[in-house]
């Protein structure tokens, strides 16, 4: 199977694109498998970047660093299974990431921030496991003030019963709704379902997706493996079914009002403004992280791509 298959083994009249997400080690045996954007599929809703981060094995001494860098036009949520992640932001925000927490961080007019293990959790071995999640704000939200939220998981809504156990990220969905604050209508979930268990996927939002962590799960008898990124047609009521115990992601939302320029860190309806945005981190002229010394300098990529 190629990286983006469609093959008609697999087809169903409710399914509009699955997409398997290609794997990068980015060093010491960290691999990140990145569901979007892709060629087939730009975003889902709102959603505009999603990549799962591990499962990783540290030996003591290690983790990861990543070096302050810059981010405008979305925000971000870093949702963790396994280990912790120490965000430092421009802001001023020292907050450690852990399982089950929502760290919503929104970028709006431009915020620079690093993410990095701990040096009490280094000192001995330690594990990554999570995803990262990028959504485009709405055009009159993109210049918005930056800002940092941070959730710990017990103040979440869950849904439990019959096999099932849902942790609603944000937005609503089967009558719960997050308390965390969003500027589109979206819907973020965490699902945990066990051998044989099913899970209904309402009609509610016209771009829905299903993000497959860990396990097996059916759909009308056709089985799909972690790392596939299910993306829905809108207006069905869909039943997936755990072959196996499983764990998935469900995103999606409302259409964006007008398609979306990316690069690098930057997402914007205009172009110019990412051109203004390189400016700024290469100038110097972002806001800088308290406490850190480094930072990552700006790419010389090809031109930004346009995501419909």
């Amino acid at each position: 199977m190629s990286v983006e298959d469609t093959s008609e083994t697999r087809s169903h009249p409710e399914l509009e694109h699955l997409l398997i997400a290609p794997t990068r080690d980015l060093g010491d045996h960290f691999l990140v498998k990145r569901a979007l954007p892709s060629a087939r599929r730009r975003m889902v809703g709102p959603f505009i970047f999603l990549d799962q981060m591990g499962p990783a094995d540290f030996e003591a001494g290690k983790g990861i660093d990543v070096r302050p860098h810059p981010h405008i036009g979305l925000a971000t949520v870093t949702y963790l299974f396994q280990g912790e992640v120490l965000h430092r932001d421009s802001l001023g925000t020292v907050q450690a990431i852990r399982p089950g927490a929502v760290n919503w961080m929104t970028a709006g007019r431009g915020i620079a921030h690093s993410e990095r293990t701990a040096p009490e959790v280094r000192a001995s071995s330690n594990k990554l496991f999570g995803i990262q999640a990028w959504v485009a704000l709405p055009k009159q939200y993109e210049e918005t003030e930056p800002s940092f939220v941070h959730h710990p998981s017990d103040t979440m809504p869950f849904v439990e019963g019959e096999g099932v156990r849902m942790h609603l990220i944000a937005g609503s969905l089967h009558g719960k709704r997050s308390p965390v604050k969003t500027l589109s209508a979206l819907f973020y979930a965490d699902v945990v379902l066990e051998a044989g268990a099913r899970l209904q996927v309402p009609a509610e939002y016209e771009e829905r997706a299903l993000y497959l962590v860990e396990g097996t799960v059916e759909l009308d008898g056709i089985v799909f493996n972690p790392g596939e990124l299910l993306i829905f047609r809108p207006g069905s009521e869909l039943v997936i079914q755990a072959s196996s115990p499983a764990r998935m992601m469900l995103l999606g939302g409302e259409p964006m009002d007008g398609p979306r320029y990316i690069f690098w860190n930057f997402v914007s309806s205009s172009r110019d403004r990412l051109e203004e945005a390189k400016a700024d981190w290469k100038g110097g002229r972002f806001t800088p992280v308290p406490q850190e010394t480094e930072f990552i300098p700006l790419p010389e990529d090809p031109p930004p791509v346009r995501y419909p």
